[in-house]
């Protein structure tokens, strides 16, 4: 049942009572416009107790072990004492919500932890949509007391660059041994990385992670840096043996410092606030558009003659777009 005051999950989510975390993530993810009104209230006076989480965004291949390196990761950072939230990213599944369902029951150690919390994305719309939801979840579990956030892609493409806008820590996950180590990873992908990290280096697969990572990082040296300050790393892990996972850990640490020292993490974050607000203005007018009764009335027919060529594509788009306002009458 949902509850009509604010306060209500403000101080439950505040007193990190677990029922009304769920209660108030539920609420974001409704599409009723009663729901996303409150929703925004919540976030806003929620706002100020947020911010001091580390965010770290992970991506990987295919085949990866990305569940399995996120419950390591998640595991060792519990036992030292940090609460780590899971959320993720997923626009690739309408139906089941995607893979990651599959990864909280695969997640078994993780998602019995008190101080652990997963959460998927909510299945069907647009990644835009997702990826809003998962914005305002890690504003909610940051306010919950939740100081590392662990977002990851499950979907591909588009996916990675979401995730990259809204983290201060970006990993690319690789595997080695599947031939031609470059050629299923997009250079776009690469850009993006803080860090490289080969995983499965465990049995007879050490040799060939040591040599996947040498390849990495001469792909590496050929992208110019995001940041003067930072030159992405690439190292072996084994998320199944628990090795070099507090090396990788070590390393978001370690550019956390240099971003606060020099200024650039603040930097980054108002950039990303500023960026998500735009995609949300953009998001709302194309939502408008296509709700507004006069653009419903006409389109079937602009349609129909921008296909049969009676009608320029300029002229049909300048129409329908003066529809929304309402001065304007064709």
């Amino acid at each position: 049942m949902i509850v009509d005051d604010p306060q209500y999950y403000v101080q439950g989510v505040l007193e990190f009572n677990r029922r009304v975390l769920a209660k108030t993530i539920t609420l974001i993810e409704s599409s009723l416009s009663a729901h996303q009104e409150m929703a925004r209230t919540i976030i806003d006076l929620l706002l100020p107790y947020t911010g001091k989480a580390v965010r770290l965004g992970i991506t990987g291949v295919p085949g990866v072990g990305k569940s399995t390196f996120i419950e390591s990761l998640g595991t060792m950072l519990v036992k030292k004492g940090h609460r780590v939230a899971v959320l993720a990213v997923d626009p690739s599944s309408k139906r089941s919500g995607g893979s990651v369902l599959a990864d909280k029951t695969r997640m078994e150690k993780l998602s019995v932890e008190e101080k652990a919390f997963i959460r998927p994305s909510p299945s069907g719309g647009t990644l835009g949509g997702v990826a809003r939801k998962t914005r305002e979840t890690m504003i909610v579990c940051e306010a919950a007391g939740f100081d590392v956030m662990i977002v990851e892609t499950v979907g591909v493409g588009q996916s990675e660059t979401t995730v990259a806008s809204m983290v201060d820590f970006f990993l690319v996950l690789m595997i080695a041994g599947a031939g031609d180590e470059l050629q299923g990873i997009k250079k776009g992908i690469l850009e993006l990385a803080d860090a490289v990290a080969v995983n499965k280096a465990d049995g007879d697969n050490v040799e060939k992670a040591e040599l996947a990572r040498k390849q990495y990082e001469t792909a590496l040296h050929f992208l110019a840096p995001s940041s003067p300050n930072w030159t992405p790393p690439v190292q072996t892990c084994s998320a199944l043996e628990m090795s070099g996972i507090d090396v990788i850990w070590d390393a978001v640490l370690e550019h956390r410092r240099k971003f606060i020292a020099t200024g650039e993490l603040e930097a980054n974050r108002k950039k990303q606030a500023v960026d998500w607000m735009w995609s949300l203005v953009k998001e709302g007018i194309k939502e408008r558009f296509y709700q507004n009764p006069d653009v419903k009335k006409i389109l079937p027919r602009m349609l129909k003659e921008v296909e049969n060529g009676t009608t320029a594509s300029t002229i049909a788009a300048s129409k329908l777009l003066f529809l929304l306002d309402n001065n304007h009458q064709v």
